[in-house]
Protein backbone atom coordinates (compact mmCIF):
# COMPACT_ATOMS: atom_id res chain seq x y z
CA UNK A 1 0.00 0.00 0.00
CA UNK A 2 0.61 3.38 -0.92
CA UNK A 3 -0.09 6.95 0.45
CA UNK A 4 -3.27 6.72 -2.13
CA UNK A 5 -4.40 3.70 -0.69
CA UNK A 6 -4.34 4.62 2.58
CA UNK A 7 -6.20 7.75 2.08
CA UNK A 8 -8.71 5.56 0.06
CA UNK A 9 -8.90 3.61 3.55
CA UNK A 10 -9.00 6.26 6.04
CA UNK A 11 -11.50 7.85 4.18
CA UNK A 12 -13.41 5.21 4.25
CA UNK A 13 -13.42 4.70 7.86
CA UNK A 14 -14.24 8.43 8.10
CA UNK A 15 -17.33 8.40 5.96
CA UNK A 16 -18.43 5.24 8.12
CA UNK A 17 -18.57 7.17 11.02
CA UNK A 18 -19.76 10.25 9.79
CA UNK A 19 -22.71 8.20 8.98
CA UNK A 20 -22.89 6.66 12.14
CA UNK A 21 -23.24 10.72 13.86
CA UNK A 22 -25.71 11.30 11.03
CA UNK A 23 -27.81 8.79 12.27
CA UNK A 24 -27.62 9.52 15.89
CA UNK A 25 -30.86 11.77 15.11
CA UNK A 26 -33.44 9.11 13.45
CA UNK A 27 -32.47 7.30 16.90
CA UNK A 28 -34.96 8.58 19.73
CA UNK A 29 -35.19 5.23 21.89
CA UNK A 30 -34.43 1.56 22.00
CA UNK A 31 -37.44 0.78 18.88
CA UNK A 32 -35.28 3.00 16.83
CA UNK A 33 -31.92 1.56 17.65
CA UNK A 34 -32.71 -2.04 17.85
CA UNK A 35 -35.47 -1.93 14.50
CA UNK A 36 -35.41 1.42 12.98
CA UNK A 37 -38.81 2.09 14.41
CA UNK A 38 -40.23 -0.44 11.65
CA UNK A 39 -39.85 2.23 8.83
CA UNK A 40 -36.22 0.86 6.93
CA UNK A 41 -37.63 0.45 2.81
CA UNK A 42 -37.42 -3.14 1.36
CA UNK A 43 -34.43 -2.16 -0.72
CA UNK A 44 -32.66 -1.10 2.01
CA UNK A 45 -33.36 -3.92 4.39
CA UNK A 46 -33.08 -6.25 1.39
CA UNK A 47 -29.26 -5.01 1.18
CA UNK A 48 -28.72 -4.72 4.49
CA UNK A 49 -29.33 -8.24 5.03
CA UNK A 50 -27.10 -9.62 2.42
CA UNK A 51 -24.10 -7.34 3.35
CA UNK A 52 -24.61 -8.17 6.86
CA UNK A 53 -24.33 -12.50 5.96
CA UNK A 54 -20.72 -12.29 5.06
CA UNK A 55 -17.68 -10.91 6.01
CA UNK A 56 -13.71 -10.70 5.29
CA UNK A 57 -13.35 -14.66 5.88
CA UNK A 58 -15.06 -14.82 2.32
CA UNK A 59 -11.68 -13.55 1.09
CA UNK A 60 -9.40 -15.64 3.46
CA UNK A 61 -11.28 -18.50 3.92
CA UNK A 62 -13.10 -19.65 1.08
CA UNK A 63 -10.44 -18.20 -0.92
CA UNK A 64 -8.92 -20.64 0.06
CA UNK A 65 -11.42 -23.04 -0.29
CA UNK A 66 -12.00 -21.44 -3.85
CA UNK A 67 -8.01 -21.69 -4.69
CA UNK A 68 -7.82 -25.63 -3.64
CA UNK A 69 -11.57 -27.04 -5.00
CA UNK A 70 -12.73 -23.74 -7.30
CA UNK A 71 -16.77 -24.02 -7.95
CA UNK A 72 -17.06 -26.30 -5.08
CA UNK A 73 -16.99 -22.63 -3.05
CA UNK A 74 -19.99 -21.74 -4.25
CA UNK A 75 -22.07 -24.43 -4.62
CA UNK A 76 -21.96 -25.89 -1.33
CA UNK A 77 -21.49 -22.30 0.01
CA UNK A 78 -23.04 -19.20 -1.35
CA UNK A 79 -25.90 -21.44 -3.40
CA UNK A 80 -27.96 -22.99 -0.37
CA UNK A 81 -27.97 -19.98 1.16
CA UNK A 82 -29.47 -18.20 -1.83
CA UNK A 83 -31.80 -21.34 -1.83
CA UNK A 84 -32.01 -21.03 2.00
CA UNK A 85 -33.27 -17.15 2.11
CA UNK A 86 -35.68 -17.53 -0.78
CA UNK A 87 -37.47 -20.40 1.31
CA UNK A 88 -37.43 -18.18 4.53
CA UNK A 89 -38.64 -14.59 2.86
CA UNK A 90 -42.36 -16.45 2.59
CA UNK A 91 -41.75 -18.86 5.43
CA UNK A 92 -40.00 -16.90 8.15
CA UNK A 93 -39.81 -13.37 6.85
CA UNK A 94 -43.51 -12.19 7.35
CA UNK A 95 -43.49 -13.84 11.12
CA UNK A 96 -40.52 -12.05 12.10
CA UNK A 97 -41.65 -9.15 11.12
CA UNK A 98 -44.99 -9.18 12.94
CA UNK A 99 -42.98 -9.55 16.07
CA UNK A 100 -42.65 -6.06 16.05
CA UNK A 101 -45.82 -4.51 14.01
CA UNK A 102 -48.10 -7.02 16.26
CA UNK A 103 -46.36 -8.11 19.18
CA UNK A 104 -44.48 -4.90 19.79
CA UNK A 105 -40.91 -6.01 20.84
CA UNK A 106 -37.83 -4.94 19.63
CA UNK A 107 -35.67 -8.04 19.92
CA UNK A 108 -36.13 -10.99 18.54
CA UNK A 109 -36.17 -13.10 21.72
CA UNK A 110 -38.74 -11.55 23.91
CA UNK A 111 -41.34 -13.74 22.26
CA UNK A 112 -39.99 -16.93 23.77
CA UNK A 113 -41.03 -16.10 27.28
CA UNK A 114 -44.91 -16.03 26.09
CA UNK A 115 -44.15 -19.14 23.55
CA UNK A 116 -42.29 -20.97 26.16
CA UNK A 117 -41.23 -19.48 29.53
CA UNK A 118 -38.70 -17.71 30.86
CA UNK A 119 -35.64 -20.25 31.30
CA UNK A 120 -35.92 -21.22 27.31
CA UNK A 121 -35.53 -17.56 26.79
CA UNK A 122 -32.50 -17.31 28.93
CA UNK A 123 -31.41 -20.47 27.61
CA UNK A 124 -31.08 -19.67 24.31
CA UNK A 125 -30.26 -15.79 24.80
CA UNK A 126 -26.87 -16.76 26.90
CA UNK A 127 -26.11 -19.75 24.28
CA UNK A 128 -26.76 -17.57 21.19
CA UNK A 129 -24.40 -14.45 22.90
CA UNK A 130 -21.63 -16.65 23.52
CA UNK A 131 -21.59 -18.05 20.25
CA UNK A 132 -21.95 -14.46 18.24
CA UNK A 133 -18.94 -13.69 20.59
CA UNK A 134 -16.95 -16.06 19.24
CA UNK A 135 -18.10 -16.08 15.84
CA UNK A 136 -17.65 -12.51 15.46
CA UNK A 137 -14.13 -12.54 16.72
CA UNK A 138 -13.39 -14.95 13.80
CA UNK A 139 -15.08 -12.15 11.97
CA UNK A 140 -12.08 -9.75 13.18
CA UNK A 141 -9.38 -11.92 13.16
CA UNK A 142 -9.96 -12.38 9.30
CA UNK A 143 -10.12 -8.67 8.25
CA UNK A 144 -7.11 -8.52 10.63
CA UNK A 145 -5.35 -11.36 8.55
CA UNK A 146 -6.21 -9.46 5.33
CA UNK A 147 -4.77 -6.15 6.80
CA UNK A 148 -1.69 -7.14 7.95
CA UNK A 149 -0.71 -8.98 4.24
CA UNK A 150 -1.07 -5.43 2.80
CA UNK A 151 0.24 -3.03 5.45
CA UNK A 152 2.68 -5.43 8.14
CA UNK A 153 0.64 -4.39 10.88
CA UNK A 154 0.21 -6.86 13.77
CA UNK A 155 -3.20 -9.03 14.31
CA UNK A 156 -4.23 -7.30 17.09
CA UNK A 157 -3.62 -3.87 16.21
CA UNK A 158 -5.49 -4.80 12.79
CA UNK A 159 -8.52 -6.14 15.19
CA UNK A 160 -8.12 -2.93 17.00
CA UNK A 161 -8.52 -0.43 14.55
CA UNK A 162 -11.37 -1.84 12.38
CA UNK A 163 -13.30 -2.99 15.79
CA UNK A 164 -12.88 0.50 17.32
CA UNK A 165 -13.85 2.00 13.73
CA UNK A 166 -17.37 -0.16 13.60
CA UNK A 167 -18.04 0.33 17.52
CA UNK A 168 -17.94 3.79 16.56
CA UNK A 169 -20.76 4.24 13.98
CA UNK A 170 -22.78 1.08 15.23
CA UNK A 171 -22.74 2.66 19.01
CA UNK A 172 -24.18 6.19 17.96
CA UNK A 173 -26.33 5.52 15.06
CA UNK A 174 -27.96 2.09 15.78
CA UNK A 175 -29.98 -0.42 13.38
CA UNK A 176 -30.26 2.76 10.90
CA UNK A 177 -26.13 3.17 10.89
CA UNK A 178 -25.70 -0.28 10.43
CA UNK A 179 -27.97 -0.36 6.84
CA UNK A 180 -26.81 3.04 5.53
CA UNK A 181 -23.37 2.30 6.34
CA UNK A 182 -24.11 -1.59 4.48
CA UNK A 183 -25.64 0.53 1.85
CA UNK A 184 -22.43 2.50 0.99
CA UNK A 185 -20.56 -0.83 1.97
CA UNK A 186 -22.56 -2.74 -0.74
CA UNK A 187 -21.34 0.18 -3.38
CA UNK A 188 -18.12 0.27 -2.53
CA UNK A 189 -18.08 -3.61 -2.81
CA UNK A 190 -19.48 -3.62 -6.33
CA UNK A 191 -16.60 -1.57 -7.27
CA UNK A 192 -13.85 -3.49 -6.10
CA UNK A 193 -15.35 -6.97 -6.95
CA UNK A 194 -16.03 -5.22 -10.71
CA UNK A 195 -12.23 -3.97 -10.47
CA UNK A 196 -10.67 -7.10 -9.52
CA UNK A 197 -13.08 -8.97 -12.30
CA UNK A 198 -11.37 -7.16 -14.76
CA UNK A 199 -7.97 -7.11 -14.15
CA UNK A 200 -8.09 -10.93 -13.96
CA UNK A 201 -9.76 -11.36 -16.94
CA UNK A 202 -7.31 -8.94 -18.24
CA UNK A 203 -4.37 -10.79 -17.30
CA UNK A 204 -6.19 -14.09 -18.45
CA UNK A 205 -6.46 -12.96 -21.72
CA UNK A 206 -9.64 -10.99 -22.10
CA UNK A 207 -13.33 -11.60 -21.35
CA UNK A 208 -13.40 -15.23 -23.41
CA UNK A 209 -11.22 -16.58 -20.40
CA UNK A 210 -14.59 -16.98 -18.27
CA UNK A 211 -14.99 -20.24 -20.11
CA UNK A 212 -11.53 -20.80 -21.55
CA UNK A 213 -9.16 -21.47 -18.71
CA UNK A 214 -10.68 -24.47 -17.07
CA UNK A 215 -8.87 -26.78 -19.31
CA UNK A 216 -5.45 -25.89 -17.73
CA UNK A 217 -4.11 -28.27 -15.62
CA UNK A 218 -3.48 -25.83 -12.58
CA UNK A 219 -7.53 -25.70 -12.46
CA UNK A 220 -7.97 -29.52 -13.08
CA UNK A 221 -11.23 -30.52 -11.27
CA UNK A 222 -11.61 -26.91 -9.99
CA UNK A 223 -15.69 -27.16 -12.42
CA UNK A 224 -16.95 -29.80 -10.11
CA UNK A 225 -19.53 -29.02 -8.03
CA UNK A 226 -18.79 -30.83 -5.33
CA UNK A 227 -14.86 -31.86 -3.80
CA UNK A 228 -13.13 -32.57 -1.36
CA UNK A 229 -15.08 -32.68 2.39
CA UNK A 230 -17.79 -30.85 0.80
CA UNK A 231 -19.46 -33.74 -0.48
CA UNK A 232 -23.16 -33.68 -1.45
CA UNK A 233 -24.33 -34.65 2.09
CA UNK A 234 -22.56 -31.90 3.22
CA UNK A 235 -24.35 -29.38 0.35
CA UNK A 236 -27.67 -30.95 1.74
CA UNK A 237 -26.75 -30.16 5.30
CA UNK A 238 -25.72 -26.44 5.13
CA UNK A 239 -28.72 -25.84 2.53
CA UNK A 240 -30.69 -27.27 5.80
CA UNK A 241 -28.76 -25.03 8.37
CA UNK A 242 -28.40 -21.68 6.17
CA UNK A 243 -32.30 -21.98 6.03
CA UNK A 244 -32.54 -21.21 9.44
CA UNK A 245 -29.21 -19.23 10.26
CA UNK A 246 -30.07 -16.62 7.39
CA UNK A 247 -34.17 -16.35 7.57
CA UNK A 248 -32.88 -15.19 11.17
CA UNK A 249 -31.55 -18.10 13.45
CA UNK A 250 -28.83 -16.15 14.25
CA UNK A 251 -30.93 -12.70 14.96
CA UNK A 252 -29.22 -10.05 13.11
CA UNK A 253 -31.17 -10.94 9.87
CA UNK A 254 -34.47 -11.13 12.07
CA UNK A 255 -33.66 -7.70 12.54
CA UNK A 256 -33.95 -7.06 9.16
CA UNK A 257 -36.96 -8.39 8.67
CA UNK A 258 -38.56 -6.77 12.23
CA UNK A 259 -37.28 -3.39 10.43
CA UNK A 260 -39.47 -3.41 7.59
CA UNK A 261 -42.94 -1.60 7.85
CA UNK A 262 -45.07 -4.52 7.28
CA UNK A 263 -44.88 -8.12 6.36
CA UNK A 264 -44.97 -7.53 2.56
CA UNK A 265 -42.31 -5.87 2.98
CA UNK A 266 -40.10 -8.00 4.45
CA UNK A 267 -40.85 -10.90 2.25
CA UNK A 268 -39.69 -8.16 -0.71
CA UNK A 269 -36.62 -7.48 1.46
CA UNK A 270 -35.52 -10.98 1.51
CA UNK A 271 -36.23 -11.71 -1.92
CA UNK A 272 -33.87 -9.18 -2.94
CA UNK A 273 -31.16 -10.84 -0.46
CA UNK A 274 -31.74 -14.19 -2.27
CA UNK A 275 -31.06 -12.60 -5.83
CA UNK A 276 -28.06 -10.55 -4.36
CA UNK A 277 -26.57 -14.18 -3.22
CA UNK A 278 -27.59 -16.07 -6.20
CA UNK A 279 -25.26 -13.34 -8.37
CA UNK A 280 -23.17 -11.25 -6.66
CA UNK A 281 -20.68 -14.17 -5.20
CA UNK A 282 -20.15 -15.17 -8.59
CA UNK A 283 -18.56 -11.84 -9.47
CA UNK A 284 -16.32 -12.02 -6.21
CA UNK A 285 -15.33 -15.52 -6.48
CA UNK A 286 -14.08 -16.14 -9.87
CA UNK A 287 -11.03 -14.66 -9.59
CA UNK A 288 -10.68 -17.42 -6.30
CA UNK A 289 -11.37 -19.67 -8.55
CA UNK A 290 -8.30 -19.10 -11.30
CA UNK A 291 -5.97 -18.14 -8.50
CA UNK A 292 -3.96 -20.83 -9.18
CA UNK A 293 -2.74 -19.53 -13.13
CA UNK A 294 -1.34 -16.33 -10.77
CA UNK A 295 -0.36 -16.74 -7.43
CA UNK A 296 1.35 -19.24 -5.30
CA UNK A 297 0.42 -18.83 -1.81
CA UNK A 298 2.43 -18.62 1.20
CA UNK A 299 -0.12 -20.37 3.80
CA UNK A 300 -0.83 -24.05 3.35
CA UNK A 301 -4.37 -23.61 3.26
CA UNK A 302 -4.08 -20.92 0.88
CA UNK A 303 -5.97 -18.66 2.87
CA UNK A 304 -4.02 -15.78 1.76
CA UNK A 305 -4.33 -16.15 -2.23
CA UNK A 306 -6.65 -13.56 -2.63
CA UNK A 307 -4.97 -10.65 -1.27
CA UNK A 308 -1.62 -11.50 -2.84
CA UNK A 309 -3.26 -11.67 -5.91
CA UNK A 310 -5.14 -8.14 -5.46
CA UNK A 311 -1.58 -6.87 -4.60
CA UNK A 312 -0.03 -8.52 -7.71
CA UNK A 313 -3.08 -7.41 -10.39
CA UNK A 314 -4.20 -3.63 -9.09
CA UNK A 315 -2.81 -0.36 -9.28
CA UNK A 316 -2.29 1.52 -6.08
CA UNK A 317 -5.98 3.30 -6.05
CA UNK A 318 -7.81 0.40 -6.41
CA UNK A 319 -5.91 -1.82 -4.15
CA UNK A 320 -6.64 0.44 -1.69
CA UNK A 321 -10.05 0.36 -2.84
CA UNK A 322 -10.58 -3.35 -3.27
CA UNK A 323 -9.32 -3.58 0.74
CA UNK A 324 -11.99 -1.33 1.51
CA UNK A 325 -14.08 -3.81 0.06
CA UNK A 326 -12.79 -6.35 2.70
CA UNK A 327 -13.43 -4.21 5.22
CA UNK A 328 -16.85 -3.81 4.45
CA UNK A 329 -18.29 -7.16 4.44
CA UNK A 330 -16.61 -7.50 7.70
CA UNK A 331 -17.83 -4.42 9.32
CA UNK A 332 -21.08 -4.99 8.07
CA UNK A 333 -21.42 -8.36 9.93
CA UNK A 334 -19.65 -7.46 13.09
CA UNK A 335 -21.56 -4.18 13.34
CA UNK A 336 -25.72 -6.08 12.85
CA UNK A 337 -24.29 -8.41 15.23
CA UNK A 338 -23.49 -6.46 17.41
CA UNK A 339 -26.92 -4.34 17.17
CA UNK A 340 -28.64 -7.85 17.62
CA UNK A 341 -26.87 -8.96 20.90
CA UNK A 342 -27.20 -5.92 22.46
CA UNK A 343 -30.56 -5.91 21.55
CA UNK A 344 -31.03 -9.54 23.29
CA UNK A 345 -29.16 -8.44 26.41
CA UNK A 346 -30.91 -4.81 26.75
CA UNK A 347 -34.35 -7.03 26.48
CA UNK A 348 -34.32 -10.61 27.79
CA UNK A 349 -31.45 -10.43 29.99
CA UNK A 350 -30.59 -7.54 32.04
CA UNK A 351 -34.30 -7.46 33.30
CA UNK A 352 -33.87 -10.95 34.40
CA UNK A 353 -30.31 -10.16 36.32
CA UNK A 354 -31.68 -7.17 37.54
CA UNK A 355 -34.74 -4.97 39.08
CA UNK A 356 -33.19 -1.78 38.02
CA UNK A 357 -33.28 -2.98 34.44
CA UNK A 358 -36.77 -3.60 34.75
CA UNK A 359 -38.04 0.18 35.24
CA UNK A 360 -35.31 1.86 33.04
CA UNK A 361 -36.39 5.26 31.65
CA UNK A 362 -36.52 5.76 28.11
CA UNK A 363 -32.60 7.92 27.86
CA UNK A 364 -31.06 4.80 30.45
CA UNK A 365 -32.63 1.83 28.15
CA UNK A 366 -31.24 3.62 24.95
CA UNK A 367 -27.91 4.19 27.65
CA UNK A 368 -27.51 0.73 28.48
CA UNK A 369 -28.20 -0.69 24.72
CA UNK A 370 -25.16 1.68 23.41
CA UNK A 371 -23.01 0.28 26.62
CA UNK A 372 -23.89 -3.56 25.61
CA UNK A 373 -23.07 -2.89 21.95
CA UNK A 374 -19.64 -1.86 23.09
CA UNK A 375 -19.06 -4.20 25.75
CA UNK A 376 -19.80 -7.20 22.69
CA UNK A 377 -17.46 -6.15 20.62
CA UNK A 378 -14.72 -5.85 23.03
CA UNK A 379 -15.27 -9.26 24.14
CA UNK A 380 -15.44 -10.12 20.52
CA UNK A 381 -12.09 -8.45 19.97
CA UNK A 382 -10.26 -10.00 22.37
CA UNK A 383 -11.48 -13.58 21.21
CA UNK A 384 -10.30 -12.70 17.86
CA UNK A 385 -6.60 -12.48 19.48
CA UNK A 386 -7.17 -16.04 20.01
CA UNK A 387 -8.45 -17.34 16.86
CA UNK A 388 -5.55 -19.21 15.57
CA UNK A 389 -4.71 -20.73 19.13
CA UNK A 390 -5.22 -24.75 19.36
CA UNK A 391 -8.76 -24.36 20.42
CA UNK A 392 -10.16 -22.81 17.84
CA UNK A 393 -7.34 -24.19 15.13
CA UNK A 394 -7.99 -20.67 12.73
CA UNK A 395 -10.27 -18.96 11.49
CA UNK A 396 -12.56 -21.53 8.41
CA UNK A 397 -13.05 -23.86 11.35
CA UNK A 398 -14.71 -21.48 13.88
CA UNK A 399 -16.81 -20.25 11.05
CA UNK A 400 -17.84 -24.06 9.56
CA UNK A 401 -17.53 -25.59 12.83
CA UNK A 402 -18.74 -23.51 15.44
CA UNK A 403 -21.08 -21.23 14.21
CA UNK A 404 -23.00 -23.74 11.33
CA UNK A 405 -22.67 -26.85 14.25
CA UNK A 406 -23.88 -24.08 17.43
CA UNK A 407 -26.30 -22.28 15.50
CA UNK A 408 -28.95 -25.29 15.13
CA UNK A 409 -29.89 -26.38 19.16
CA UNK A 410 -30.61 -22.17 19.13
CA UNK A 411 -32.26 -22.06 16.05
CA UNK A 412 -34.79 -24.47 15.85
CA UNK A 413 -37.02 -23.50 18.95
CA UNK A 414 -36.53 -19.92 17.82
CA UNK A 415 -37.55 -20.31 13.74
CA UNK A 416 -40.07 -23.59 14.30
CA UNK A 417 -41.87 -21.82 17.20
CA UNK A 418 -43.16 -19.04 15.06
CA UNK A 419 -44.94 -21.78 12.93
CA UNK A 420 -48.83 -23.23 13.77
CA UNK A 421 -47.49 -26.37 12.15
CA UNK A 422 -45.24 -26.91 15.54
CA UNK A 423 -47.68 -25.28 18.41
CA UNK A 424 -47.30 -28.68 20.23
CA UNK A 425 -43.89 -28.20 21.09
CA UNK A 426 -43.48 -26.25 24.15
CA UNK A 427 -40.94 -25.80 26.73
CA UNK A 428 -39.78 -29.47 27.36
CA UNK A 429 -39.14 -29.90 23.39
CA UNK A 430 -37.56 -26.79 23.36
CA UNK A 431 -35.29 -27.02 26.40
CA UNK A 432 -34.53 -30.67 25.42
CA UNK A 433 -34.03 -30.14 21.77
CA UNK A 434 -31.34 -27.16 22.49
CA UNK A 435 -29.21 -29.29 24.97
CA UNK A 436 -29.34 -32.73 23.57
CA UNK A 437 -27.91 -30.25 20.11
CA UNK A 438 -25.37 -28.73 22.39
CA UNK A 439 -24.27 -32.07 23.43
CA UNK A 440 -23.89 -33.34 19.96
CA UNK A 441 -22.01 -30.29 18.57
CA UNK A 442 -19.60 -31.32 21.72
CA UNK A 443 -19.60 -35.40 20.80
CA UNK A 444 -18.84 -35.40 16.97
CA UNK A 445 -16.26 -32.38 17.37
CA UNK A 446 -14.53 -33.20 20.35
CA UNK A 447 -15.93 -36.39 22.00
CA UNK A 448 -15.33 -38.81 18.91
CA UNK A 449 -12.15 -39.40 16.19
CA UNK A 450 -12.61 -39.37 12.92
CA UNK A 451 -15.55 -37.74 12.29
CA UNK A 452 -16.81 -36.37 8.82
CA UNK A 453 -17.15 -32.64 8.38
CA UNK A 454 -20.50 -32.77 7.50
CA UNK A 455 -22.02 -34.92 10.38
CA UNK A 456 -20.18 -32.64 12.56
CA UNK A 457 -22.07 -29.74 11.27
CA UNK A 458 -25.77 -31.24 10.78
CA UNK A 459 -25.73 -33.46 13.49
CA UNK A 460 -26.60 -31.04 16.15
CA UNK A 461 -29.37 -29.36 14.11
CA UNK A 462 -30.57 -32.86 13.09
CA UNK A 463 -30.93 -34.04 16.85
CA UNK A 464 -32.29 -30.95 17.96
CA UNK A 465 -34.79 -31.14 14.62
CA UNK A 466 -35.84 -34.41 15.48
CA UNK A 467 -36.38 -34.25 19.40
CA UNK A 468 -38.25 -30.47 19.14
CA UNK A 469 -41.04 -32.43 17.30
CA UNK A 470 -41.09 -35.82 18.71
CA UNK A 471 -41.29 -34.18 21.90
CA UNK A 472 -43.74 -32.01 21.09
CA UNK A 473 -46.43 -34.73 19.75
CA UNK A 474 -45.35 -37.03 22.67
CA UNK A 475 -45.67 -34.53 25.10
CA UNK A 476 -47.70 -31.61 24.20
CA UNK A 477 -47.81 -28.38 25.91
CA UNK A 478 -50.00 -26.04 23.73
CA UNK A 479 -52.33 -23.54 25.60
CA UNK A 480 -54.93 -20.99 24.58
CA UNK A 481 -52.00 -18.21 25.42
CA UNK A 482 -49.33 -20.11 23.16
CA UNK A 483 -51.83 -20.74 20.28
CA UNK A 484 -52.74 -16.83 21.05
CA UNK A 485 -48.94 -15.71 20.26
CA UNK A 486 -48.82 -17.82 17.19
CA UNK A 487 -52.21 -16.62 16.07
CA UNK A 488 -51.07 -13.26 15.83
CA UNK A 489 -47.98 -14.33 13.88
CA UNK A 490 -49.67 -16.17 11.28
CA UNK A 491 -51.81 -13.35 9.36
CA UNK A 492 -52.29 -9.69 9.28
CA UNK A 493 -55.84 -10.31 9.15
CA UNK A 494 -58.39 -10.96 11.95
CA UNK A 495 -56.53 -9.34 15.01
CA UNK A 496 -55.70 -5.93 15.99
CA UNK A 497 -52.12 -4.43 15.08
CA UNK A 498 -51.66 -1.25 16.54
CA UNK A 499 -50.19 0.07 19.41
CA UNK A 500 -52.61 -1.28 21.83
CA UNK A 501 -52.06 -4.04 24.01
CA UNK A 502 -51.53 -7.70 22.08
CA UNK A 503 -54.88 -9.00 23.10
CA UNK A 504 -59.22 -8.81 22.45
CA UNK A 505 -60.10 -10.18 18.78
CA UNK A 506 -59.49 -13.45 17.74
CA UNK A 507 -59.04 -14.87 20.86
CA UNK A 508 -56.24 -13.75 21.61
CA UNK A 509 -54.22 -13.32 24.95
CA UNK A 510 -53.76 -9.98 26.49
CA UNK A 511 -50.32 -8.93 27.17
CA UNK A 512 -49.23 -6.83 29.81
CA UNK A 513 -48.07 -3.62 29.53
CA UNK A 514 -44.04 -3.15 29.24
CA UNK A 515 -41.81 -1.53 31.39
CA UNK A 516 -39.96 1.73 30.05
CA UNK A 517 -36.75 -0.29 30.44
CA UNK A 518 -37.47 -2.20 27.41
CA UNK A 519 -39.62 0.10 24.77
CA UNK A 520 -41.50 2.58 26.43
CA UNK A 521 -44.05 4.32 23.91
CA UNK A 522 -42.49 3.46 20.61
CA UNK A 523 -42.38 0.20 21.29
CA UNK A 524 -45.94 -0.51 23.32
CA UNK A 525 -45.66 -3.49 24.55
CA UNK A 526 -43.57 -6.50 25.73
CA UNK A 527 -44.57 -10.26 25.79
CA UNK A 528 -45.01 -10.66 29.64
Amino acid sequence: MNSLDWAVLIGYFGVMVAIGVWSHKRVDDVSDFFTAGGRMPWWLSGISHHMSGYSAVMFTGYAGIAYTYGVTSYVTWSFPIAIGIAVGAHLFAPRLNRLRSRLHVASPLEYLKNRYNLPTQQALAWSGVLLKIVDVGAKWAAIATLLSVFTGISLNQGILITGVVTGIYCTVGGLWADALTELGQFVIQFFAGIAMLVAVLAELGGFSALWTVWDRPELQGHTAPTAGPYTLTFLLAYLFIKTFEYSGGMWNQAQRYMATPSAREATRSGRLSAVLWFVWPLVLFFPMWVAPLLVTPQKADASDSYALMTEQLLPHGLLGLVIVGFFSHTMAMCSSDANAIAAVFTRDIAPVLSKAARTWSQRAGLLAARWSTIAFLALSMAVATQVNSPTFKDIITVVIKWVAGLMGPIAIPFMLGLLRAFRKSGPTAALVSWAAGLFAFWLTNYGLDGIELQIQIVSPLATSLVLYVLIGYVRPEDTPERDAVLDRLHSDDGSPAGGGPAGGAGGTAAVPPQSPATGGDRTGQALG
